[in-house]
């Protein structure tokens, strides 16, 4: 009988521990290789994605009583292309007994989140809006900007982020925080 690996019992008995572990939950990949996530963890992340799109309703909202026209922006950036791309959908394909399900897992995964625009005289002024509760955006998410803002597809990015007081929403211009040049991160 072969020797086995130490690394590959190690990560056999991980698997082994963690399947039959009730505080960890089990899902596959594309590949049908098992994905163990903490149940805690799961749980935290799902009251997050909840918290986001309550927090993006309400920046919409607040953006329609001032006046702008808001819809939802389904276009991204490939930063290896250098250029506008539309968004993919997501499916689930879910197995349910003898049906099979396939349905629509996200649909407004654009960057930035929104498109919002309204008329001022005889022009349009026409804006993207990013939604982040913390106000933080990322590298990648920063020269996503600044390829929009360079190609003038956008006057202007806003972000989006809770206010110091309840129910607060702030503002920031990406312009005046980080300048259109990468360098000034």
């Amino acid at each position: 009988m072969e020797r086995i690996n130490k690394e590959i019992k190690k990560r056999v008995m991980d698997a082994v521990t963690k399947i039959d572990n009730p505080e960890y939950e089990t899902s596959w990949n594309d590949r049908g290789a098992p994905v163990y996530k903490e149940k805690s963890k799961v749980k935290k992340g799902r009251k997050s994605r909840a918290a986001g799109v309550r927090f993006e309703l309400k920046v919409r909202g607040n953006l329609e009583d001032q006046g702008w026209i808001v819809g939802k922006w389904t276009n991204n950036v490939d930063l290896e292309i250098n250029k506008l791309i539309a968004v993919k959908r997501r499916f689930i394909s879910r197995p349910l007994g003898p049906m099979h399900y396939m349905g629509v897992s996200s649909i407004g995964t654009g960057f930035p989140d929104f498109i919002a625009f309204k008329t001022s005289g005889s022009d349009y002024e026409v804006m993207g809006v990013e939604v982040k509760i913390n106000g933080i955006i990322s590298k990648e998410e920063k020269a996503k900007c600044r390829f929009l803002l360079n190609k003038r597809i956008f006057k202007n990015i806003l972000i989006a982020r809770k206010g110091k007081k309840r129910g607060e929403i702030e503002y920031v211009d990406f312009i005046e925080k980080y300048g259109l040049e990468s360098n000034k991160a």
